[in-house]
């Protein structure tokens, strides 16, 4: 049995751009606390976004791909802090901010195992049939950590502070992963959803990772290539 060990992160380790810092939050440690509830989730699978003029490549499937608006405020922000946006009227997805400030950029942590707090985990997703299921997936691992959109959006998960009754940590591998699995990010629209960007990164057999589907247009844009 593998033991790991992790390290608080620092806003340096998350200076670089989001394609490039997305591997390393594989394994890392999210420990949230709300209304007095831990729970820690391992990171098993994420997603870089880039938002406008970050990096040489537009990024049509980033929420910052336009420029900052009061949605995406925080991805132009501070490293560290959590953008938490609101999918499909419903889930709360959260995302590690990355990149010098003023530079937009986000990872998506799309799905985890959750190591502490299954009890609390749970009781924010009845629906989840295994512990396997609380947090495969963005929305439910939102649910699953209780990061809720608007109130928490912009919570610094690097200084721990206090923000609307919760609290937010970042710890990283203190070695990072050997092995890193990458592809097209699941259910993007278009060519943002296919193998010209694959910035989907999770960990290799882990059974928490989420299902791979299409977004709108993108086998179609795929094959097509």
């Amino acid at each position: 049995m593998v033991r790991h060990l992790w390290r608080a992160a620092t806003r340096a380790d998350l200076q670089g751009l989001p394609a490039d810092v997305a591997p390393g939050l594989l394994g890392a440690r999210l420990t949230t606390v709300v209304e007095g509830e831990t729970v820690v989730v391992r990171l098993t699978e994420v997603e870089a976004y880039h938002g406008r003029g970050t990096g040489t490549v537009p990024d049509p499937g980033s929420h910052a791909r336009m420029g900052p608006t009061p949605r995406n405020a925080t991805m132009w922000g501070e490293p560290g802090h959590l953008y938490v946006y609101l999918s499909h009227g419903i889930h709360s997805c959260v995302n590690v901010v990355c990149g010098p400030d003023g530079i937009a950029g986000g990872v998506l942590l799309r799905a985890g195992q959750v190591m502490e707090g299954t009890d609390a985990a749970a009781r924010r997703r009845p629906a989840a049939r295994t512990p396997r299921d609380l947090a495969r997936g963005p929305g439910r691992l939102g649910d699953a950590v209780g990061l809720r959109h608007p109130v928490h959006d912009g919570i610094d998960a690097i200084m721990g502070t206090p923000h609307h009754g919760a609290v937010a940590r970042l710890e990283l591998l203190a070695e990072p992963l050997a092995e890193v699995a990458s592809g097209p990010r699941v259910g993007v629209a278009g060519i943002a959803g296919t193998a010209e960007f694959p910035w989907r990164y999770w960990i290799p057999g882990d059974p928490t990772v989420s299902p791979f589907r299409w977004g709108r247009g993108a086998r179609e844009v795929s094959e097509a290539m």
